[in-house]
């Protein structure tokens, strides 16, 4: 008998211990840990709905924007053509212009008057350069 209680005291200890850590109501603390980590999982998967219907409207601005800057892309590039081939016109128009007036001004001069052929194809080149600056001013003004 003296055998069973030195068992019995330690048994009863440890149940003691374990009702202490345990509790008596150990079903409840399960059932309350199970209700608050479901609405925790409720929660996250309402945020992360949000999330997802955040990120296609984000997708879906993003193609928006990008086709609308693809546009405006063409857009410009068909003007710069356009202006492009114009300044290319206007400036054949001009050395045509030239050329008639370089050949004019030969069939009215003298044999004796050199000097003056020689400044009017130097001011032939002169509006040459100053067509080509013209030119390339009014492209760069189209990229600002």
């Amino acid at each position: 008998m003296t055998e069973n209680k030195n068992v019995s005291a330690p048994r009863r200890m440890l149940d003691s211990a374990l009702r202490m850590v345990k509790g008596d109501n150990t079903t409840q603390l399960m059932e309350q840990f199970t209700a608050e980590m479901t609405l925790v999982a409720e929660g996250l998967c309402e945020d992360q709905s949000k999330l997802r219907a955040e990120a296609e409207n984000l997708g879906r601005e993003l193609d928006r924007r990008t086709q609308r800057i693809e546009s405006e892309q063409q857009a410009q590039e068909t003007a710069l053509r356009e202006t492009q081939q114009a300044l290319e016109r206007r400036l054949d128009a001009l050395e045509s212009r030239a050329a008639a007036l370089e050949e004019q001004l030969r069939a009215r001069q003298k044999p004796d008057r050199p000097p003056r052929q020689k400044l009017l194809s130097q001011l032939t080149v002169l509006v040459g350069i100053v067509c080509g600056s013209w030119v390339l001013v009014t492209i760069l003004n189209l990229f600002r």
